[in-house]
C-alpha cells in the first residue's frame, strides 16, 4: 500500500459496510481502511474487520473520534442509518472530514459518479442517493441528455434476503429521495420512484426498470446509442450492471393516450429500459446488485476525492 493512500473510515458494520471495507482492501490503490465503526461488539462486520488488522470500535462515532489514529482519517462512509447520519455528519465535520453518505438522509448533494460527481468533488458531504436511484438515474439522465423527459418512474426489485435493517427502516426515505434525485440529476421534469421486496426463492438478482415518456418527435436511435454508452460507463465500476435486451419504445397516441403526471392526459413516445444488477460477490451473494452498486459507486467516488486531492483540485 502506497505511503499516499488516503485514510478512510467506514460507520456502519453491516452488509453495506462489510463490502465495502473488503472491496477497499481488495481493490482501491488510494484508500486503506483507517477504522471499521460499529455499535454491535458481537456484528460480523467487526470481527472479519479484527481478522483483517483494522482498527475497530463499538462505541460509534464517538468510539471513532477518540480512536488514536481518528486524526489521519479524511474520509467517512456512513452506511447506517438516515436518521443516525445528521449525527454523525454533525460531529464528523466538526473535524473536517468528508463524508460519503450510504444513506437516504440527503443532506449534501445528490451524486452519481458518472452523472454529477464533477460539480461536487469539494462537497463536504456527498449523498450516495439509493441503491436504485445509482442503478436508474443514469439511464434517466442519458434519455433526458437527447431529449427532453417530461416524466420519468423507475421501479427496483431486490430479493428480501438482500434488504437488511437499514434497508427496511428506510423505505419511505428510499422512495423520496430517489424521486428527488430523479428530477435534480437525471434531469426529468417529474418523477416517481418504487421499489419492491421480492421473497422468490432462490433469491433473485437486482431488475429494475425504467420509464421515460417523451415528445413524440425523439430521436428513438439517439435515445438508444446515449443509453448504450451509459451502460458501458456504468460497467467500469459495477461490471455486472447490465441491459436486458434492447431499449424499447412505444408510440403514445390519440387512440391510447395515457395520463402522465404533470401533464395529464398526453401523447408521446414511451422509453423502457429494463436492467440487472449483478454483484460482484465481494463479500455479498451475486444477487445483492442492490447494495454491490451502492458501495461500488461510493467506491469510486472516494477515490475520485482522493485522485483530486492528490493533485491539489
Amino acid at each position: 500500500m502506497s505511503q499516499d493512500t488516503v485514510s478512510v473510515a467506514i460507520i456502519g458494520s453491516g452488509n453495506i459496510g462489510t463490502d465495502l471495507m473488503i472491496k477497499i482492501m481488495r481493490n482501491s490503490k488510494t484508500l486503506k481502511v483507517g477504522a471499521m465503526v460499529g455499535i454491535d461488539p458481537k456484528s460480523d462486520g467487526l470481527a472479519r474487520a479484527q481478522r483483517l488488522g483494522v482498527a475497530t470500535t463499538a462505541d460509534g462515532v464517538d468510539g471513532l473520534i477518540d480512536m488514536p489514529g481518528f486524526k489521519d482519517i479524511k474520509i467517512a462512509f456512513d452506511a447506517t442509518s438516515a436518521g443516525a447520519h445528521a449525527v454523525h455528519n454533525q460531529k464528523l465535520q466538526a473535524h473536517g472530514v468528508r463524508v460519503i453518505d450510504l444513506t437516504p438522509a440527503a443532506i449534501g448533494p445528490y451524486v452519481i459518479p458518472v452523472v454529477n460527481f464533477e460539480q461536487h468533488t469539494a462537497a463536504p458531504n456527498i449523498n450516495m442517493v439509493t441503491c436504485g436511484g445509482q442503478a436508474t438515474i443514469p439511464i434517466v439522465h442519458a434519455v433526458s441528455r437527447v431529449s427532453p423527459v417530461h416524466y420519468a418512474e423507475i421501479v427496483a426489485s431486490i430479493s428480501s434476503k438482500s434488504a437488511g435493517p437499514g434497508t427496511r427502516a428506510n423505505i419511505d426515505e428510499f422512495t423520496e429521495t430517489t424521486s428527488k434525485a430523479i428530477l435534480e440529476v437525471g434531469g426529468a421534469a417529474e418523477g416517481r420512484a418504487i421499489i419492491i421486496l421480492n421473497p422468490a426463492e432462490p433469491p433473485l438478482i437486482m431488475r429494475d426498470t425504467v420509464y421515460c415518456f417523451v415528445s413524440d418527435d425523439a430521436d428513438e436511435k439517439a435515445i438508444s446509442d446515449s443509453v448504450e454508452k451509459m451502460i458501458q460507463s456504468v460497467q467500469e465500476y459495477v461490471p455486472g450492471y447490465r441491459l436486458k435486451q434492447q431499449v424499447q419504445f412505444e408510440k403514445i397516441t390519440e387512440e391510447n393516450k395515457q395520463n402522465i403526471p404533470g401533464l395529464g392526459w398526453a401523447t408521446g413516445l414511451k422509453v423502457s429500459v429494463f436492467l440487472e444488477v449483478e454483484g460482484a460477490g465481494h463479500y455479498l451473494p451475486s444477487y445483492a446488485g442492490n447494495l454491490d452498486i451502492m458501495t461500488s459507486a461510493a467506491l469510486t467516488v472516494a477515490e475520485r476525492i482522493a485522485v483530486a486531492g492528490a493533485k491539489g483540485v
